[in-house]
């Protein structure tokens, strides 16, 4: 079962349905999402899940709604209820979203999620998006959103979809919808990718760290052999002499621990200026 889907089901069983106003903003969501068709006076829902479809159903019950029909063609659902029967819901709440209670709102955005809405895995990326009927309920959701301080964009102008990919911003949402179960599988998800991310950028770091130093070392070792070769290693002081040694036997060493190994310890700056003088003679 997909995340999307697990939300769904979590949304569908929430027991709101003795309140006649939460079931009507609920369903005025259903019917502004884009998975609402409307056919020969006719409005037609369709969607896979089963919940989503039973769902649907309940709030058409609760309301009196009696004359619908519900099919199954391969794995989707589709409900089709006559026009007439739900025009005098929505022409009570076309303007309704300004005017009404916070519940009344988180019940119609639960609508529109529940008739169009999509979210990714988190496991895998984060993305939410739902498509609306039109552009001004595409607006008007995102400034419902907004005023409860959750941020959504719209994605464009024809498709009427408003998304986020913020995982602070879905999470918000989807405890506004009243999923509160998926919002705690979500941050614990999200907290495992943050650790995880935060580990990857420390182990880069320390890798790239690493290719530097034993470049340092490789082009040190030659530099030292070089003198070597050329006859001019012994004309080096006794103190870098001793330093050019401890490198040559000890390549995978940091400039601290070869500062360390010193007769006379000195710390990592005073390693790096006399390797940098053994470097100059070359």
């Amino acid at each position: 079962m997909s995340f999307s889907t697990e939300v769904k089901e979590e949304l569908s069983k929430i027991s709101n349905l003795a309140n006649k106003k939460l079931v009507k903003a609920e369903l005025y969501g259903y019917l502004n999402s884009n998975n609402v068709s409307e056919v020969n006076q006719e409005l037609k829902f369709a969607t896979e899940s089963e919940y989503n479809i039973n769902r649907f159903s309940k709030l058409l019950n609760n309301l009196k709604i009696e004359q619908y029909s519900i099919e199954m063609a391969g794995k989707n659902f589709s409900i089709t209820v006559p026009k007439k029967e739900v025009n005098e819901l929505k022409n009570v709440y076309h303007n309704y979203i300004v005017e009404e209670s916070e519940e009344e709102k988180r019940a119609y955005v639960r609508g529109i999620f529940l008739g169009s809405g999509s979210i990714n895995n988190p496991r895998n990326k984060y993305h939410i998006e739902m498509a609306l009927k039109d552009t001004n309920v595409a607006e008007k959701v995102v400034t419902i959103l907004e005023e409860y301080g959750i941020l959504f964009k719209i994605l464009n102008a024809k498709k009427c979809s408003i998304y986020s990919k913020d995982g602070e911003e879905i999470s918000k949402f989807l405890a506004f919808i009243g999923a509160n179960s998926a919002v705690l599988k979500f941050e614990e998800i999200r907290v495992f990718r943050d650790m995880r991310n935060n580990v990857n950028r420390i182990v880069n770091c320390e890798t790239a760290n690493l290719a530097k130093t034993v470049d340092a070392a490789v082009k040190q070792i030659n530099a030292i052999k070089k003198l070597k070769e050329m006859g001019k290693f012994n004309e080096l002081p006794d103190n870098l002499k001793e330093l050019a040694e401890l490198r040559v036997k000890n390549p995978e060493a940091s400039l601290t621990e070869l500062g360390q190994m010193l007769k006379e310890p000195i710390g990592k700056s005073g390693v790096n200026y006399r390797l940098k003088n053994i470097m100059k003679m070359v």
